[in-house]
C-alpha cells in the first residue's frame, strides 16, 4: 500500500500535467470562447496543484518543483504536429478518472482536511469533464462505462464460433485420415467441448457485467450523496435534450432530487441504459452455449448418415453455406454489407476448414 504522501505526490503531479495541457490547448484554439474556456480550467487545475502542495508541506515534505511530467510533455509535442482532437479527449478522460480517484480517496481517507480536498476536487473535475463533454457535443457523464451485449447478438457470435471451430477440427480429422467412427466422435466431443466453453464464457461475461453495473449504480448513489447541484445540472440536461423547456427541466430535476432513491433509478435508466434485470448470467451462459452447440453440430451432420467422401463433401458443403449465413447476420452488428460480410466470413471458413485438413495431412505423415 503506498504511504499517504506518495499517493498526494501523485494526485499533484496530474493536477500540475493538466494545467499544463489545458494551457497547450487553450494556445492551441483558435475560438476565443474556447481558449477562454481552456485558460480558465488550466487556473482551476493550478490552484488544485497549490491545494495538494500545502497539504504536502503540512506533511513537512520536500518543496515540489512544478513541471510537467515526460507522457504530459510528449502529448503536448504530438498535439502540436497533429492537432487538438486527441488531446481533449484524452484530457476528458483523465477528468473522469479523477472523479473515481477523488471519490475513492473520500470515502477511504481518515483524514479530516484530505477527505474535504479530495471532495472538492471531485467535484471540479466532474464539472470539468462536463464542460469538456458539452465542448465536444457529448452530454453523458464519461466516467461510467457499461455496455450491454444483446441476446441476438450473443446467438449470433455464439453460432459463429461453434462452427468455424469444429468444422476446423473435422478438417483436421478427415485430412488424418481417420477412421468414420474416429471422425463422429471428433465431431460430437467438439459440439460439446465448444458448447460448454462458451457458455462458461458468457455466464462470466455476464457477471463482470452485472459486477460492473452495481459498482457504477453505487457510484451514481454517492454522487447524488456528494455532488447535488451537479446531479440536478446533468438531470436538468438529460431532460433538455429530450425537448423539454429549460426553466421546466430544471424544475423537474430539482423536484426529483428530494428523493434520492427516485433520482438514482432515473440516473441509472438514461445514463447506464441498462438494469440489473436485463443480467442474468445463466440466461447468457445457456443462450450463448446453445448457440454454439447448434453451430458446432452443423458440420458433422453428414457424419451421422453417411461416411467417407460423400459425408466430407456434405460437411464442406453445408458448413459453407452456414458460414455465409452466420457472416451476413453478423453485418447487422458490425455495419458492414450483407453481401461483403457474408463472403469475408465464408472465406474465413474456407481458410480454417484448409488450415485444419492440410495440418491433419501433414501430421499422419511424421506421426
Amino acid at each position: 500500500m503506498k504511504n499517504e504522501s506518495k499517493i498526494w505526490r501523485e494526485y499533484w503531479q496530474e493536477e500540475v500535467d493538466a494545467a499544463y495541457l489545458y494551457t497547450v490547448l487553450a494556445n492551441l484554439t483558435p475560438n476565443e470562447q474556447e481558449r477562454n474556456s481552456y485558460f480558465k480550467l488550466a487556473d482551476i487545475e493550478d490552484k488544485h496543484a497549490q491545494a495538494w502542495e500545502k497539504m504536502l508541506e503540512e506533511k513537512n515534505h520536500n518543496k515540489l518543483v512544478r513541471q510537467p511530467s515526460l507522457k504530459a510533455r510528449l502529448l503536448a509535442s504530438f498535439t502540436k504536429k497533429t492537432g487538438t482532437s486527441l488531446l481533449k479527449d484524452w484530457l476528458r478522460k483523465e477528468e473522469s478518472s479523477e472523479v473515481k480517484s477523488y471519490l475513492h480517496l473520500y470515502k477511504n481517507s481518515v483524514d479530516a482536511p484530505t477527505q474535504k480536498l479530495a471532495l472538492r476536487l471531485a467535484q471540479d473535475s466532474a464539472q470539468h469533464a462536463e464542460q469538456l463533454g458539452k465542448m465536444n457535443n457529448s452530454a453523458t457523464e464519461p466516467w461510467h462505462k457499461t455496455s450491454s451485449g444483446g441476446m441476438l447478438r450473443n446467438v449470433v457470435y455464439g453460432f459463429n464460433d461453434g462452427l468455424t471451430a469444429n468444422f476446423g477440427l473435422l478438417a483436421g480429422i478427415v485430412g488424418a485420415q481417420a477412421a468414420p467412427h474416429i471422425i463422429l466422435l471428433s465431431g460430437m466431443a467438439g459440439t460439446l467441448a465448444n458448447a460448454l466453453s462458451m457458455g462458461s464464457s458468457g455466464y462470466l461475461a455476464a457477471k463482470s457485467e452485472k459486477e460492473v453495473y452495481e459498482k457504477e449504480r453505487r457510484m451514481e448513489a454517492d454522487e447524488i450523496r456528494l455532488m447535488p447541484e451537479l446531479e440536478t445540472d446533468e438531470l436538468a440536461a438529460i431532460y433538455e435534450s429530450k425537448g423539454i423547456e429549460p426553466d421546466r427541466a430544471r424544475s423537474m430535476a430539482k423536484e426529483l432530487m428530494l428523493n434520492p432513491e427516485k433520482a438514482l433509478e432515473e440516473k441509472v435508466k438514461e445514463e447506464l441504459g441498462i438494469s440489473a434485470e436485463t443480467i442474468s448470467p445463466l440466461k447468457e451462459a445457456w443462450v450463448t452455449g446453445s448457440a454454439t452447440a447448434i453451430g458446432s453440430i452443423i458440420p458433422v451432420i453428414p457424419f451421422l448418415f453417411t461416411s467417407g467422401a460423400t459425408a466430407a463433401w456434405l460437411s464442406f458443403v453445408i458448413a459453407m453455406f452456414a458460414h455465409y449465413a452466420v457472416g451476413a447476420a453478423r453485418s447487422f452488428f458490425t455495419g458492414k454489407g450483407l453481401w461483403k460480410s457474408g463472403w469475408e466470413m465464408l472465406l474465413v471458413g474456407f481458410g480454417v476448414a484448409a488450415v485444419g485438413y492440410f495440418l491433419g495431412e501433414w501430421m499422419i505423415k511424421i506421426l
